[in-house]
């Protein structure tokens, strides 16, 4: 699972709540599948809305086929910070994935 976060724009609900945003993302390790995203958004229905919106895409693919998704069919107020907490998550699976290319380089 990987974990991304960003600041909400002020004068949101969530906003009120948290301060950030979160992200999580649960993808398969094989191939980097999203099979379930979540996140700190005020309402349920939003919440819904992201998971079927990034589950499928796989971060092999690279970022911008999910910023894309975000950006042409997310058009809240938290459309900014949902983008900044994707990339913020995508900056781990980079991590981890040159961690273990260096792993693999060492054996």
């Amino acid at each position: 699972m990987l974990a991304g976060h960003a600041k909400l724009p002020q004068g949101m609900a969530a906003s009120d709540i948290h301060q950030t945003l979160t992200i999580t993302l649960e993808t398969d390790l094989k191939y980097w599948v999203i099979l379930d995203a979540s996140c700190t958004l005020a309402t349920g229905h939003a919440q819904k809305f992201l998971d079927q919106l990034l589950k499928g895409h796989s971060l092999l693919d690279g970022l911008q086929p999910i910023i894309e998704e975000i950006e042409g069919h997310y058009h809240g107020k938290a459309q900014s910070a949902l983008v900044a907490a994707v990339k913020d998550a995508y900056k781990q699976y980079l991590y981890i994935n040159q961690s273990e290319k260096l792993e693999f380089s060492n054996k």
